[in-house]
This record gives C-alpha cells, sequence and structure tokens, in this order.
C-alpha cells in the first residue's frame, strides 16, 4: 500500500479502523479532536459505532460496557480527559476487559495549555484510578510508529485481556508525515467466550463486573492481575538503543523529545563526544534490561522529557546507582531545543573537548 501524508491524530483513527476497532466512545478536547472528528465520518461506514459521549466520564463507562459485550473499543482524549477517566480505566482494568486508550498530552497541570506535554508519565504509568492495577503503555515517536502501536494495541488488549494505553502528545497529534498501512503479524487470540453479549439459552450467564466483596475474593482476583503484569514484563517490553556502542553520555528519551535528543547527538558528534540513546517504548513495562547493556565508556546519564521530571523515577531504579544521574526539561508545553540538550550533556563531562 502506497505512503499518505497523514496528520498524527488522523493517522491514528485509520489506524484504529483497520485493527478492527467496532465503537469508539469519546468527548472533545485539543489537541485530539481531529481523533474522534476522523472516526465520527469514517467508522460507520466501515460498520462501527461513534458516539460523542456527554462527558469524559460517560464515554470510558461506554467504552466499559462495549467491551463487556465483547466489542473492539477505542476511546481518546487528552491529559485533563484522561484524569476524568481514571475511575473507569480501574474498573476496566479489574473486570478484565480490553480496550484501548489514546492521551495526546497537553501542559498541565490543570487545563494548563493545548501545547504538547510528556507530563502524564506518572497518571499513565502508575495509573491515576484506584487498585493495583496497570495498564501496558506504548509511547510512539513519530506518527508512523503511533499508527503501528495503535494497532498493535487492540491485539495486545485482547490478548491479556487488560486496557492498552498509547501516549502520545500535541506534536504527534498534529504533526503530518507519511504513513503506510501494509500487512501486518497478528498475534493468535482465543474466542471471547468471557463477554456478556447474550446467551440465546446456550449456555449459563456472563457477569462482568469489578466488585468484590469477599476480601480473599478480591485478593485471588489481585493476584491473577500481578501474574498478568508480570507475564507482561517478561514479552512485551519494546525499546531502542541508538548509538550505543561507546557514549560517553547516555540520554533517556520517548516519543517526540527521543527525536529532539537524536539531533542533540549529531551536534555533540560534531565536536568529537561519542552519545547514544535509549529510548523506552514501553513506558509500562520499562525497558529496565537496557540499562544493563550501557558500556562502561559512559560518564553519565541525562534523562529528557517534556516534564519537571517524571522519567527519573524509573531512571534510578534501573540505573541502580552505576552512573550518575541528571535530568533536563522543559515544563508547561515548552519544548526542549538540541542545543540545550548538549550543553546539559557537556556539563556532565566537564565541559567536553
Amino acid at each position: 500500500m502506497a505512503k499518505m501524508l497523514m496528520k498524527g491524530n488522523e493517522a491514528v483513527a485509520l489506524a484504529a479502523i483497520k485493527a478492527g476497532c467496532d465503537a469508539f466512545f469519546g468527548y472533545p478536547i485539543t489537541p485530539q479532536n481531529e481523533v474522534p472528528e476522523y472516526l465520527s465520518r469514517e467508522l460507520p461506514k466501515a460498520g462501527g459505532v461513534f458516539v460523542q459521549a456527554e462527558s469524559e466520564v460517560a464515554a470510558i463507562n461506554m467504552v466499559y460496557g462495549a467491551a463487556g459485550a465483547g466489542a473492539r473499543v477505542m476511546t481518546s482524549s487528552s491529559s485533563p480527559g484522561i484524569s476524568l477517566k481514571q475511575e473507569g480505566i480501574s474498573y476496566i482494568a479489574g473486570a478484565e476487559l480490553p480496550a484501548v486508550i489514546v492521551n495526546m498530552v497537553r501542559g498541565g497541570s490543570g487545563l494548563g495549555s493545548i501545547q504538547a506535554s510528556q507530563c502524564d508519565y506518572y497518571q499513565a504509568t502508575r495509573g491515576g484510578g484506584n487498585g493495583d492495577y496497570r495498564t501496558l503503555v506504548y509511547a510512539p515517536a513519530n506518527v508512523q510508529e503511533a499508527a503501528d502501536l495503535v494497532m498493535e494495541a487492540f491485539d495486545v488488549a485482547d490478548y491479556y485481556r487488560n486496557p492498552v494505553l498509547v501516549l502520545g502528545d500535541g506534536m504527534i497529534g498534529q504533526m503530518m508525515e507519511p504513513v503506510e498501512f501494509g500487512e501486518r503479524a497478528k498475534r493468535k487470540l482465543e474466542e471471547k467466550t468471557w463477554a456478556a453479549c447474550g446467551t440465546k439459552g446456550k449456555r449459563d450467564h456472563n457477569v462482568i463486573n469489578s466488585l468484590r466483596l469477599d476480601p480473599e475474593e478480591l485478593e485471588v482476583l489481585n493476584d491473577k492481575l500481578q501474574a498478568k503484569y508480570e507475564m507482561m514484563e517478561k514479552d512485551e517490553v519494546r525499546y531502542e538503543m541508538y548509538k550505543m556502542e561507546k557514549p560517553e553520555i547516555v540520554f533517556v528519551a520517548y516519543g517526540t523529545t527521543s527525536r529532539i535528543v537524536k539531533n542533540a547527538i549529531d551536534l555533540l558528534a560534531e565536536e568529537g563526544i561519542e552519545a547514544g540513546l535509549i529510548r523506552p517504548i514501553t513506558l509500562y513495562p520499562f525497558p529496565k534490561k537496557a540499562f544493563d547493556q550501557i558500556p562502561q565508556t559512559a560518564k553519565g546519564i541525562v534523562g529528557v522529557e517534556m516534564s519537571e521530571g517524571q522519567i527519573m523515577d524509573d531512571i534510578e531504579i534501573s540505573n541502580k546507582g552505576r552512573f550518575p544521574t541528571k535530568f533536563y526539561g522543559r515544563a508547561g508545553g515548552v519544548i526542549p531545543k538540541p542545543k540545550e540538550i548538549v550543553d546539559v550533556a557537556k556539563s556532565m563531562i566537564g565541559g567536553g573537548r
């Protein structure tokens, strides 16, 4: 299939259709509005259902209901809208239902701004709702990857019976890049015999619920969920190692920030300083094992994020105190510049050469 020049949000929407999305429920918020706009026009043509809910709270509970009936279902929003969905996401995880949730992050806290940001890292990787639940989190770095990961997210959600989050940002949602929708590997998925989709008198009723009033019964469910997350850590971790042969400085960045870091690495190379990048593609599970591959040539690790440093907790855990660490970020929707990142790296190695 030929490549198409598409805005990120529209590529995400088309990817959902090509992945077999049966229903989308959402509510408008900038900078992801092109996702529901595209789906409102194109999803019904593909035989799917589009509903603009009366609120984000209503939308996520519609997702809960449709997922419980066995549908492939998705919602999208941005930052404060995702905050409103957190109770529903916890319910969906507790009821062991598959769903795809897209967050095109904007500057916060509160209503903040409509500019690109990465300030929802904690919310995405730790879970903003109640309980011990987790969601697998993908962080695309370009429009093609956003489309690919959305399609993958539907299969992964069905495979684990768990919500999957695709964490983008305003830049990915709004930029235009070539995208190709070709053949892709699909997971072998079991029939949804657990779904509450009508019995037709052929079987007992399925009950979809996250309520467990017996504490021992609830503990059994939580242990089952933890075993599921351990499987994700074993089988679903994805990351990129970029120019990591013998770096003096190792950057850790994800999403569009990783592209800025790659520019900084090129600038450092012009000054004779070798630098590399660990780019997490899954933010949860975080690629801890990638840090075991850092060569001893490294003099330090620099985490770069469009935030006040939320990724640093995972960097410190994964680093295990082996190398000095430093954070550089811009917040509120301000985008870091390659030269700023270069200066931080040079400060770690005594000003460079």
